[in-house]
C-alpha cells in the first residue's frame, strides 16, 4: 500500500504554496544589504543563492561563501567544524541573553558543558518530562475550547503554551506568576537588540558598540531574573534520594564525566536561561506554522486529525504512533527552519569544495536557502509533507532543522516530542481556520518569525 493509499491523501490536487518574500535583485547594494540584515535577512539573497552549490561574495573585506552543497557543508559542520566558530556579531546578539550557555560556547568550553549535559537529553531522560508537557498542553486546549467563539492569536497561544511547557520541565512549576515578565524580557531583547546595526558588523568584538551598552544593562536585569526563578525552584526542594523530577533536578546533578564537576552557579543560570529560551520561542514559532499552513491546507489538516483520531482511540496517545503528524512538522521545518542562518568565520586556512579559504572568511549555511534549494527539493516552495514518509529521508546535509554534527541541538528530540504532541492535541481538538486572509511571510529575527500574527477561528471537533 502506497503512502498515499495509507493516509489517504489525494495526490492529484496541487500542493499548497505558502507566501514567501520576494527574491533580492543580484545587484543589490550595499546599504540595501544592510537594511535587510537589520530586518529580515532572508530578504538579502537573490535566485542564484537558490540554484548554486556555492556562491562567493565579500563581506566587509573578507571573503564569504553560501554553501549549499552537501558534501561541502559536511566539511565545515563535521570533518572540520573545530576551525570554525561563531562570527563576532553572533557573539554580541546572542551573549546577553544566552551568557556562556551551551548555544554559544565555544572550544573546550563547549565540549565540558556538551558532555555534561548529554545525559540530561536522551531520550530517556525526555520521556520523564512528557507528563509536564502533555499537563500543560491539555490546560491550554481547555482553555481555547472555553473561548472557541471568539477569533483567537494561536501564535500568542503557542507561545504562552511552550513557555508554561518550559517552566515545567525546567522548574516543575507553572509561568503563571512570571510568565509575563520572562515574555517581556523575551519581546523586549527581540524588538531592541537582537537585530545588528552597522557598528555591530562593523567594530572588533572586543570594541563595544552603542547597543553592546544597552545589551549589558539588558543581561544585568536578565541574569538577576533567572537567579529570582532558580532561587524559588530550590526553596521548593526536593526529596531526598528522590529521582530527577525536572531538568533544574537533571542539570544540576549533571557531572562532567571526564572531571566529576558540577556545573557553577553562574554556569548554571546560563544553561537554564538557554534551555527556557531556545526550548520554547523556537518550539512555539514551528507550531505557529503548522497551524498557519494546516488552515491553509484543510485536506492534509483533515489527514492529521484523523491519524490523531485513530491512534487516541486506542489509548494515550503515542508519539511514536504520529508518523504524518511528525511528517507535517518536518515539513514545517523544512519550509519555516527554526535558525534560518548558521554563520561561521574561519579560525585557520582551509579549502572547501575546492576553494580556498583564510583566517577570518565568512561561511554562511543558511536553512532558509538550503531548504528551498531547486537541486536539492522537488517543488522546494510546497508545503508536502508526504515527502518525509517515503522511508528515504532527504540527504544529512540538505536538511538542517537543528544543525548537523558536533553541534547538533541537544534538545532536537525534547523539542520534537513536544512538538508533536501538542500539534496533535491542537488539531485533534479542533478545526482551525484563518479569519485574516492577508498573507503572512516569514521574517527572520535570529529565528524565522511571522511578520505579524493573524486571528484563527478554531471549532470544536
Amino acid at each position: 500500500m502506497s503512502i498515499a493509499e495509507a493516509y489517504d491523501i489525494p495526490v492529484a490536487r496541487s500542493p499548497l504554496v505558502p507566501p514567501s518574500p520576494p527574491r533580492a535583485p543580484e545587484d543589490m547594494t550595499l546599504f540595501g544589504r544592510m537594511k535587510a540584515i537589520r530586518e529580515s535577512p532572508i530578504e538579502m539573497w537573490g535566485q542564484r543563492a537558490y540554484e548554486e552549490d556555492i556562491v562567493q561574495g565579500r563581506f566587509f573585506g573578507r571573503s564569504s561563501f553560501i554553501l549549499n552543497a552537501p558534501d561541502a557543508i559536511k566539511h565545515v559542520l563535521v570533518d572540520n567544524y573545530e576551525n570554525y566558530t561563531r562570527t563576532p556579531v553572533s557573539f554580541r546578539v546572542l551573549r546577553p541573553i544566552l551568557g556562556q550557555g551551551l548555544l554559544i560556547a565555544e572550544g573546550r568550553a563547549w565540549k565540558y558543558q556538551r558532555r555534561t549535559l548529554a545525559p540530561a537529553f536522551t531520550p530517556r531522560a525526555v520521556m520523564t518530562l512528557v507528563p509536564h508537557m502533555v499537563t500543560a498542553t491539555d490546560e491550554t486546549v481547555a482553555k481555547l475550547r472555553a473561548a472557541s467563539n471568539a477569533p483567537v492569536d494561536l501564535r500568542q497561544a503557542m507561545q504562552r503554551m511552550t513557555l508554561e511547557i518550559a517552566g515545567r520541565t525546567m522548574f516543575s512549576f507553572g509561568m503563571d506568576r512570571h510568565g509575563a515578565a520572562l515574555r517581556d524580557f523575551v519581546m523586549e531583547y527581540g524588538a531592541r537588540l537582537a537585530r545588528p546595526n552597522f557598528l555591530d558588523l562593523l567594530l572588533p568584538l572586543n570594541w563595544p558598540s552603542p547597543q553592546d551598552l544597552s545589551r549589558a544593562r539588558f543581561r544585568k536585569r536578565w541574569t538577576a531574573f533567572v537567579g529570582m526563578l532558580m532561587a524559588e525552584r530550590r526553596a521548593a526542594g526536593k526529596n531526598e534520594g528522590a529521582p530527577a523530577r525536572d531538568l533544574f533536578d537533571l542539570i544540576g546533578e549533571a557531572r562532567d564525566p571526564e572531571t566529576g564537576e558540577a556545573f557553577t552557579d553562574d554556569q548554571l543560570g546560563d544553561q537554564v536561561a538557554t534551555m527556557i529560551l531556545a526550548g520554547h520561542e523556537t518550539t512555539a514559532t514551528a507550531l505557529f506554522w503548522a497551524l498557519y499552513l494546516l488552515a491553509l491546507d484543510p485536506a492534509t489538516q483533515e489527514e492529521v486529525a484523523k491519524e490523531v483520531q485513530g491512534v487516541t482511540a486506542s489509548g494515550a496517545l503515542d508519539v511514536e504512533r504520529l508518523k504524518f503528524t511528525r511528517a507535517v512538522l518536518d515539513e514545517t521545518m523544512r519550509l519555516y527552519p527554526p535558525a534560518f542562518l548558521i554563520a561561521r568565520a574561519a579560525s585557520g586556512p582551509d579549502t572547501v569544495a575546492g576553494l580556498p579559504v583564510k583566517k577570518k572568511d565568512v561561511i554562511l549555511i543558511a536553512p532558509w536557502l538550503l531548504h528551498r534549494h531547486e537541486k536539492l527539493w522537488r517543488d522546494p516552495n510546497a508545503f508536502t509533507p508526504a515527502r518525509f514518509m517515503t522511508g528515504t529521508p532527504p540527504d544529512r546535509f540538505a536538511y538542517l532543522p537543528f544543525g548537523v554534527g558536533p553541534r547538533v541541538c541537544i534538545g532536537a528530540h525534547f523539542a520534537l516530542v513536544e512538538a508533536t504532541l501538542a500539534l496533535a492535541r491542537m488539531i485533534g481538538a479542533f478545526r482551525v481556520t484563518l479569519v485574516d486572509k492577508e498573507p503572512v511571510k516569514p521574517i527572520g529575527v535570529v529565528t524565522t518569525q511571522p511578520d505579524r500574527s493573524p486571528m484563527f477561528a478554531i471549532t470544536p471537533r
